[in-house]
């Protein structure tokens, strides 16, 4: 996949742009609903023989127009975003950086500049898709910005139990450690990359060594607690129990501090200090708790272990989606 980066004023030259249909969207997490967008983008792609393009933005709107100061976290960070769209067999990917220059344009504008002005031959996006200055260009004024160069498709909601599909309703079920039931909207277990670093090493004293994984990326963490999860590390995927939270047992929590988050392999004993490893997040087992003791602590997680045992020798051998 072909990688443009642009920022307003962007100078890329319309005759330097082969001639695609494009999927609209800012697509954190590429959930189901997104995957109906880029999928009607390939469709019409494949039936105009052009390239199938993506335009997404960088960062997060609300980091640049909110007054207050924003640290936002994402269900898929650019870099697994585009890992996500190679896989999905996206041409090119067109990153827009949001800045207010970009935030600025009237719908007019944008049109003519960031699509008739990139030989864009289609659009597809939702039904609620919104460009240009406080968002006031939508899916109905989209034809009358084209100045008749392109034609457009209208993705309707994606819905699950009656429920529209959204990056914020799945930040919600992260939010509240309820990692089950993903596959539904996410169309996948939600993942993570980090490095596994050197943590307080207390695991291994009490007979159950943990690898301390930091992100390497701005992604969202899960509500605290123990989770089964699967690892893969050095190529392989392995099962596990991880833990996300602050040790209350051994610590007080401090403000504005991130959880940590540290994952015990149920069959696997190698040094993987340095290691880059990717977190999937199958089931939530238990809340954090704080414990009387580190005799009462050992005694939980063998409980913890054995749960992530039995899980994993019930769930079937499935093949997850875009693994």
């Amino acid at each position: 996949m072909n990688v443009i980066y642009l920022e307003h004023p962007h100078t890329r030259k319309k005759e330097a742009c082969a001639p695609s249909v494009v999927a609209l969207g800012f697509f954190d997490g590429i959930h189901l609903g997104h995957q109906k967008v880029i999928a009607g983008a390939k469709r019409k792609a494949e039936e105009m023989g052009l390239e199938c393009a993506v335009m997404t933005l960088d960062p997060h709107p609300s980091v640049v127009l909110r007054r207050e100061v924003q640290h936002i976290r994402y269900i898929t960070p650019l870099k697994e975003k585009i890992r996500l769209l190679t896989s999905l067999g996206v041409d090119t990917l067109y990153v827009v950086k949001f800045d207010l220059h970009f935030a600025s344009l009237v719908p007019q504008d944008f049109v003519d500049q960031y699509i008739i002005g990139l030989n864009i031959k289609h659009v597809v996006a939702g039904f609620d898709y919104s460009y240009g200055s406080l968002g006031k260009g939508t899916m109905e004024t989209l034809p009358f910005h084209s100045r008749d160069q392109f034609e457009q498709t209208i993705i309707q909601k994606y819905t699950t139990n009656n429920l529209k599909v959204s990056s914020t309703f799945i930040r919600e079920q992260l939010k509240d450690g309820v990692v089950h039931e993903l596959p539904q909207t996410l169309g996948r277990l939600y993942q993570v990359r980090g490095i596994v670093g050197h943590g307080e090493k207390r695991g291994r004293t009490i007979g159950f060594p943990t690898a301390n994984v930091v992100l390497n990326d701005e992604y969202i963490i899960p509500k605290t607690g123990v989770y089964a999860v699967q690892m893969r590390v050095k190529g392989n995927w392995q099962n596990g129990v991880c833990n996300i939270g602050y040790k209350p047992t051994f610590h007080h929590k401090k403000e504005d501090a991130p959880p940590s988050i540290e994952v015990h392999l149920l069959d696997f004993h190698d040094v993987i200090y340095e290691e880059e490893v990717v977190i999937e997040w199958h089931q939530k087992l238990r809340d954090e708790k704080k414990f009387s003791g580190v005799d009462a602590l050992v005694d939980q997680i063998k409980k913890d272990k054995s749960q992530a045992e039995e899980y994993f020798q019930k769930k079937p051998h499935d093949t997850c989606f875009l693994r």
